[in-house]
């Protein structure tokens, strides 16, 4: 009895004090980076023999570490889930392309729970849960928003030509040039948002999310070529110079918030995406897997958190399972936010494992998955997670105890932990297969974005070759697909079928010159882009099929059609002679409510 007497005194104690160093801290800022496939391995600190991150490194050692954090495989459903403390195939974006990369509505994001709690919300960089309405940042909560297209620079949606260097990114849905490379200038840019929070006296909540270290490789020269003697690939060089460049810009970040006077009181996050894309092979911490696999190379990221307010300067690990249906619920916490509203989180705060609250850490499982694919596959490419073991796609089983480079099946000597591990992700199953019927469809006609412009990357299609980069498209690579849209309001609409985005004003059979290269390997733009002998356009909606000639000159078809309110297919391609394809996707359609 006495204990448990001690131990109810311990558990009101930590409450006490936490709640004490939240109301010293009144509403601290948050500054939460996330970069886009570097992989646990892939800093010096945690044992990369060749890459430098001194910034990172300083970090690591004034901050709660989360030493068993996962996310998912890839970048759009590890966003997704971050975003919205659901798991990924709960929230919508379990692919990356094929209209499946979307964050549903229903779902809360960061800048919502933050915008409702009287921050100033900023997004900088990568965003890849939507690029039309009701999908973007922009709709979600965020009020001052810079940011590129689709999953990377020079993808399908992103501006034209765009190639990592003095691009045009949207600040605030209107295209603006910027000069310099896309990771300074996101942090430039996310510098001024916080400068403006701090000169109105308002919090900040602050997400900078740099496409580096992300395809195609291309870097300032000064942070690559230091790695170029290293008995390394110029690809893994660059690589690692883009890492080495958000190192850099982390530091100086750091030392800006310190002189402005605003450090002490910001929680300042570091975690990645997703395992290595280009590093493992070099250092992978001697984990299995690296990005998009389901082995823990795949989803086991680095995650660092400081706030000297918050006594959190101290280096300490937190070795329980976490992930990243977590970290929402957590702000929530440790900022003394009030959160949503019937609304249901899949993940947990973990501030009862930072601040050592004595109370019992219930034991739980977790699942990530790497689908892929139009409509998620049962199994497919999956981690079933305890703090023990691992249950990969149903039936291969780990102890990490003893074998955390997972070499060593052992589902053959523990049935029992296999039938149990096997009811647990039939449980989630079950939880989340309901809402994959549901499309999250782009809504056009709605005041918010109309015109609507929409790109191939978002077709919905069996064709594993999506045209998710511009190089496809400069090519004429692939077939076609359709999008799913939903007709906001009943009217006439005028819908522009086009081969090429409307920031270039080309004739849709025309070939284009290449584009200049920038430093690093082959950019996106430098392909030729290959002319077409498209006859004519046709577009397919709502039960209507109308097909116009292609002109000579015409860099669009247009066609006015009265759609009425609701889910339709929108499908337009062209007629071609001679060509690869007897028709060929529209890869672009401006929807235009009348």
């Amino acid at each position: 009895m006495k204990n448990l007497i001690k131990k109810a005194i311990a558990v009101v104690v930590a409450s006490v004090a936490m709640g004490s160093l939240l109301a010293q801290s009144s509403k601290p800022n948050v500054v939460f980076i996330i970069t886009d496939d570097q992989g646990y391995g892939d800093l010096s600190v945690t044992g990369n023999p060749i890459l430098k991150t001194p910034a990172m490194d300083a970090l690591h050692d004034e901050s709660v570490r989360l030493t068993d954090y996962h996310v998912s495989p890839t970048c759009a459903p590890t966003r997704g889930a971050l975003m919205s403390g659901h798991y990924t195939n709960r929230a919508g974006p379990w692919h990356t392309i094929m209209g499946r990369s979307f964050l549903r509505p229903e779902a809360t994001t960061f800048g919502e729970v933050f915008g409702d709690n009287g921050y100033a919300t900023g997004m900088f960089g990568k965003w890849h849960l939507g690029d039309n309405y009701p999908y973007r940042p922009e709709d979600r909560g965020f009020t001052e928003v810079v940011r590129h297209g689709g999953g990377g620079v020079g993808q399908t949606p992103d501006y034209w030509d765009n190639a990592y260097f003095d691009d045009t990114y949207w600040h605030n849905g209107k295209p603006t040039k910027y000069k310099g490379y896309c990771t300074d200038v996101y942090f430039q840019e996310a510098k001024r948002f916080m400068e403006e929070s701090i000169d109105s006296d308002k919090p900040f909540f602050t997400y900078i999310s740099p496409n580096a270290p992300h395809s195609p490789f291309h870097c300032p020269d000064e942070f690559w070529k230091p790695y170029a003697d290293k008995g390394i690939s110029d690809k893994e060089a660059i690589f690692f110079g883009m890492i080495a460049n958000i190192d850099h810009n982390l530091g100086q970040l750091r030392k800006w918030l310190d002189r402005k006077g605003v450090a002490d009181n910001t929680i300042f996050i570091f975690t990645t995406d997703n395992g290595s894309a280009s590093g493992s092979n070099i250092f992978n911490d001697g984990m299995r897997g690296a990005k998009a696999s389901e082995y823990d190379g795949g989803h086991h990221v680095p995650f660092f958190m400081h706030w000297p307010n918050g006594k959190l300067t101290k280096p300490k690990d937190v070795n329980a399972l976490t992930a990243h249906i977590d970290i929402l619920p957590t702000l929530i916490e440790l900022c003394g936010l009030n959160g949503p509203m019937d609304y249901s989180f899949d993940g947990r705060s973990l501030a009862p494992l930072i601040y050592d609250n004595p109370a019992p850490w219930p034991s739980r499982t977790i699942v990530t998955d790497s689908q892929r694919v139009r409509d998620p596959i049962k199994w497919r490419k999956s981690a079933t997670m305890t703090d023990k073991w691992r249950l990969i796609n149903g039936e291969e089983l780990y102890n990490m105890e003893s074998d955390p480079s997972q070499k060593r099946d052992v589902s053959a000597q523990y049935p029992e932990v296999m039938k149990s591990m096997r009811a647990d992700y039939d449980r989630w199953w079950a939880s989340i297969s309901p809402g994959f019927a549901k499309e999250t469809p782009i809504i056009v006609g709605n005041d918010a974005e109309n015109p609507a412009h929409l790109t191939g990357h978002d077709w919905l299609t069996n064709d594993p070759l999506t045209p998710w980069h511009q190089n496809f498209i400069r090519t004429a690579r692939q077939g076609d697909g359709f999008w799913s849209i939903r007709i906001d309001k009943t009217g006439t609409y005028e819908i522009a079928l086009r081969r090429w985005p409307q920031e270039v004003s080309k004739p849709i059979n025309a070939e284009m010159a290449p584009g200049a290269g920038v430093p690093g390997l082959t950019a996106f733009r430098e392909a030729a882009g290959k002319s077409i002998a498209a006859t004519s356009a046709v577009l397919e909606i709502s039960g209507q099929t109308i097909e116009k000639k292609v002109g000579k000159r015409d860099d669009e078809v247009r066609f006015t059609v009265d759609l009425k309110e609701g889910l339709a297919e929108l499908h337009g391609f062209f007629r071609t002679e001679g060509g690869e394809f007897d028709i060929l996707g529209a890869y672009y359609a401006v929807v235009t409510r009348k």
